[in-house]
């Protein structure tokens, strides 16, 4: 049957090969997760890192803030970091109502800059709120050397997907908006775009359901990675440009 256009519904939360928490609230778009704590052994890390971290346990979590991950999935296995950061949007009877938020591992990085998915994503709203009427809907980035002799540029540099509500299109100099804000926010990819060793940024606008084809191509990961890394889904979205 042709399921296309129906509300997606992801019961159960996963992390790091355990099963860590189930969906109660069907019928809400923003997915948010019980976590069940005889399924998994987790540990939490507060956000941003402190100088010298210590991580906190379920009954320690505060509504509001936001938690890396570090998971001991069963008995015998290694304590490792998830790579996930959880925002604590509740409490249903004492026990952790969280959101997934981002990974943490995801960076940009075609010298060396590496810049953060989470510092990145800060970046490009301030971008957005530069354009007049826009709201950011979706997004993703590509570096440029997933795309092989494709690029059409000498230097490598960031590859920019968005799907926006409130405009039809970018003018040249909206589009620079967020290659500007980058600079600024990040003086490492200033010092190598003033050198040229990286290329001004490509901005892209996707249209309706592409993102939607994403995700179910990706199998619908919670959360999303912002950092394509794969041939195949680059294609993907570039056919919905």
């Amino acid at each position: 049957a042709d399921c296309k256009g129906l509300p997606f519904y992801c019961p159960f939360y996963g992390a790091g090969g355990a099963l860590l928490g189930v969906n109660l609230w069907p019928e809400e778009q923003t997915l948010r997760f019980l976590l069940c704590p005889d399924w998994a052994f987790c540990e939490f890390l507060p956000c941003p890192a402190e100088e010298e971290p210590q991580t906190v346990l379920l009954d320690e979590l505060w509504e509001g803030r936001e938690y890396g991950l570090v998971l001991t999935a069963q008995p015998g296995e290694y304590r490792c970091r998830a790579g996930e950061v959880l925002r604590v949007a509740g409490f249903h009877k004492q026990c952790p109502i969280v959101e997934p938020v981002r990974r943490e591992s995801q960076v940009l990085s075609v010298r060396g800059e590496s810049i953060p998915e989470d510092r990145f994503c800060r970046s490009l709203c301030r971008a957005v709120g530069l354009w007049p009427g826009a709201r950011l809907v979706d997004y993703i980035c590509v570096e440029s050397a997933l795309l092989g002799a494709f690029s059409g540029a000498v230097a490598p540099h960031y590859e920019v997907f968005v799907e926006l509500r409130g405009l039809r299109d970018l003018s040249e100099g909206q589009r620079y908006k967020l290659d500007q804000c980058l600079q600024e926010d990040f003086p490492t990819y200033k010092s190598f775009r003033f050198k040229g060793s990286i290329g001004p940024l490509r901005l892209h606008m996707v249209g309706a359901r592409g993102f939607v084809r994403l995700r179910e191509a990706l199998g619908s990961p919670l959360p999303m990675p912002r950092v394509l890394r794969e041939e195949r889904l680059l294609q993907l979205i570039q056919s919905t440009i």
